[in-house]
């Protein structure tokens, strides 16, 4: 089915101005114009269109994006896609882990701060040893504690 600029905007909630940038850049090399020389979108060019935010959200840049997709179709290029995704979901898997961490001490605090706010003060929560802390938040608050 063929979409305006507008209609892609809307579906892929990307700005026009984004979209145009994309094609300038070479993102969208399939992207097809009417006679009228606008740019007519296609269901392909949404599939690219979400591949190229995942990319980006991934921590991709426009330039190794655009690598990504000059690769297209070339059969000797398998080896270099499959690469750039394996590198990306390790690189992500490490994010992931870290974010985890930070979200492990987020809990904890909260569940301190709940538990200060009951107590209505926070000197019970100082006085609290390790052992009387949840185990699930002995982690995190060691990882506080700890130095470099």
């Amino acid at each position: 089915m063929p979409y305006t600029i507008k209609d892609m905007s809307k579906l892929t909630g990307l700005p026009a101005s984004t979209l145009r940038y994309y094609d300038k850049q070479g993102l969208l090399p399939d992207l097809e114009r009417n006679r009228n020389n606008e740019r007519i979108f296609s269901d392909d060019d949404y599939g690219q269109l979400r591949l190229i935010e995942c990319l980006k959200r991934s921590g991709l840049s426009i330039k190794e994006i655009k690598n990504f997709i000059d690769m297209a179709g070339k059969n000797e290029a398998l080896t270099g896609r499959l690469e750039i995704f394996r590198k990306r979901r390790e690189i992500l898997r490490q994010e992931l882990q870290d974010l985890q961490g930070v979200l492990d001490v987020i809990e904890y605090k909260c569940w301190y701060y709940e538990k200060a706010c009951e107590a209505g003060s926070e000197s019970a929560m100082k006085k609290l040893s390790a052992s009387e802390i949840p185990e699930k938040f002995r982690k995190a608050r060691e990882n506080l504690l700890k130095k470099p």
